[in-house]
Order: structure tokens, then C-alpha cells, then sequence
């Protein structure tokens, strides 16, 4: 039921949806958070993610429990990527199916805020002009 990967690859956003594909679902939202070009008027050049492993993937879990339990979530699934990423590629994808799609939407916005607050895992935004590690926990 729930599918949490931290990986060092390409994520594979069809084999997310794929896992909460589910006949007792009537609604599946999925987010996906890519690279930008620009932040704050200035180029990206890359991205440069790394964590914690053991503790990202535990802090993962519960947020993917929390999820199931506070939206009805039938199915879950949220991985994220580390490593060196560029513009328009994907950092984290999370899916979920719920009997509901408006389950379904809020539980997808609480597995993304909540992973952004909670999860080890830093950014190093690399610009034109030089690069800064941008907060875990805004």
C-alpha cells in the first residue's frame, strides 16, 4: 500500500501512478516537483540535492502514514531524488488514490508541505554566479 524510495536515478513518475492505481479508488493526485529554471530572478544551473538516507526514508514513512490515516488514502507513493538535477528535471513525485478526489488533492498537498518541513534532505541551488543551500525546514 504505501511506496516510499529515495533515489539516485531518474524517478519513474508512470510507475508511481501505476502503484495506486486501485478499483476502490474514485480520485488519484499526483504531484510532481521539477527544477525551474529561475528562482528569485536568477539562472539555475543545477540543483544539488542530498540526505540522510536512513532518516528521510523514516521520516518518509510517516509522512505517508500520517497521510493514509488523516485523508483515507488507499494507496501511496512518494519518491524523491538525490543527486545532481537539472532545469525541468524531477526531484519528487507523490501519488496517491483515495475513494474521493478531493481526499485525494488535500492528501497530495500535505505529503508535499509536510516532506519539504520535515524530511533531511538539503538543496544546493547552483546559479550562473555562484550557489546557496537553501534551508531544509523553511
Amino acid at each position: 500500500m504505501i511506496d516510499i524510495q529515495l533515489l539516485h536515478t531518474p524517478l519513474q513518475t508512470e510507475s508511481c501512478i501505476a502503484h495506486v492505481e486501485d478499483a476502490e479508488a474514485g480520485g488519484i493526485a499526483v504531484f510532481i516537483g521539477t527544477v525551474r529554471r529561475k528562482t528569485q530572478q536568477k539562472t539555475v544551473v543545477r540543483l544539488e540535492f542530498e540526505g540522510y538516507e536512513p532518516m528521510a526514508i523514516a521520516e518518509m514513512r510517516k509522512i505517508a502514514a500520517k497521510t493514509v490515516e488523516k485523508y483515507g488514502v488507499i494507496r501511496f507513493s512518494m519518491h524523491h531524488r538525490v543527486g545532481i538535477l537539472y532545469p525541468s528535471e524531477v526531484a519528487v513525485v507523490i501519488a496517491v488514490s483515495t475513494a474521493h478526489r478531493a481526499a485525494s488533492f488535500e492528501a497530495c498537498r500535505y505529503a508535499i508541505d509536510t516532506l519539504k518541513e520535515t524530511v533531511p534532505i538539503w538543496k544546493k541551488e547552483v546559479f550562473e554566479d555562484g550557489s546557496v543551500w537553501v534551508a531544509a525546514h523553511p
